[in-house]
């Protein structure tokens, strides 16, 4: 690790940010929630910035929670969705973080959480000659039992049909509640509580179906639909989206974000401080929840039923710690939509589409599973 040196913000899109920037990769970070965004990768095909920032500043939503003001790219999640009380997705997501280090290539910051007495850590590193983003998030005095999740949301508003697919699946369902209420502006298409086998047929509420591997789908709508991981295939998880030229891809370990929310979020919300604006984005969240009900409903529901986790108990033996990656390569014309994702040896995977095109690019994929 290089030497540490004193940190030194900036404001972007409102927010005061630390950053790490070592080629290819350059990271911002809000001190509010800890929210990463932009992140910026430099491909041979261009550059990439595939993280969302919201359509206003925090100073146009005063009076909300800091997580609606600041909505931008991936933040920990504890506990996950609605809350029995407190903010929604927790202190770790609203409340000011403390950097404790930094280097060129790394961000060490932390947060008593008052909400759940328990004090977190996050750890942004970056390296060079990688297009890659890593992020540690634990916490040694973490206790109970507790939801959790990531929460990246990436921006396809400028795109004609991004494509979307993750590792496989056992099966699909839609939000099991109205997700969104049409008393408060809100448009929901998909119907209430279905399940589907693939993403590209889900139910909508007028009985017909729809291709959510294609996005945006052209319609104002909020709606979330959840893919529960098969745990038969080996603990190395992905999703990943199609940009016009490259691929972003999220690497998890499915034993520890058993589930991947899909928040398609295109305009579906039309009261302040959304008012329509919020349109092409998607929330690609890996989580260990039960949708994003919150604690109570992670802790009895149907899923656990099926044997599908959706909280851990946690203690002095069994501490909070996860790691996650994301990064990004270019691609050829006519790669389509990622099929397969293949762990290659010395920190290289292979990325197949479904046209038979095939990418390669240098990760250490391995680190999601230490």
């Amino acid at each position: 690790m290089q030497p540490m040196k004193p940190h030194h913000t900036t404001e972007v899109h409102g927010a005061q940010c630390v950053e790490v920037d070592r080629y290819p990769t350059q990271v911002t970070m809000a001190l509010t929630g800890a929210q990463v965004s932009p992140v910026t990768f430099s491909l041979e095909s261009g550059s990439a910035s595939p993280y969302s920032l919201p359509p206003w500043l925090p100073t146009e939503a005063e009076g909300f929670d800091p997580i609606l003001r600041m909505l931008r790219g991936d933040f920990l999640c504890l506990p996950f969705g609605e809350p029995d009380g407190g903010m929604i997705h927790g202190d770790v997501a609203n409340a000011e973080w403390t950097v404790t280090e930094q280097t060129d290539d790394s961000i060490l910051a932390q947060l008593r959480a008052h909400d759940v007495d328990a004090t977190f850590y996050k750890e942004v590193r970056v390296i060079g000659n990688q297009a890659a983003l890593y992020q540690r998030f634990s916490s040694p005095d973490l206790t109970g039992r507790w939801n959790y999740g990531t929460h990246p949301i990436l921006d396809l508003s400028d795109q004609k049909s991004a494509r979307i697919s993750t590792s496989p699946i056992d099966f699909g369902a839609v939000n099991p509640t109205l997700f969104s209420d049409p008393t408060r502006g809100e448009t929901q298409l998909l119907r209430i509580g279905a399940e589907f086998e693939s993403l590209s047929s889900v139910p909508m509420i007028d009985g017909g179906a729809i291709d959510l591997s294609r996005y945006p789908t052209g319609h104002d709508h909020e709606d979330l639909v959840a893919l529960v991981n098969d745990q038969q295939t080996g603990p190395l998880g992905w999703s990943a989206v199609v940009f016009d030229h490259y691929v972003w891809i999220a690497l998890k370990d499915i034993r520890v974000l058993p589930v991947t929310l899909l928040w398609l979020s295109n305009g579906g919300r039309t009261a302040n401080p959304w008012n329509g604006r919020h349109k092409g984005r998607v929330g690609i969240e890996d989580v260990c929840s039960y949708f994003a009900l919150g604690r109570s409903a992670s802790l009895a529901n149907d899923f656990i039923e099926r044997g599908i986790p959706t909280y851990k108990e946690f203690d002095a033996e069994n501490p909070f710690d996860f790691r996650t990656v994301h990064f990004a390569a270019a691609i050829p014309e006519g790669f389509d939509i990622v099929d397969n994702i293949e762990p290659l040896p010395h920190n290289h995977v292979r990325i197949n589409s479904s046209s038979g095109h095939t990418v390669e690019a240098q990760v250490q994929w391995s680190y999601v599973l230490d």
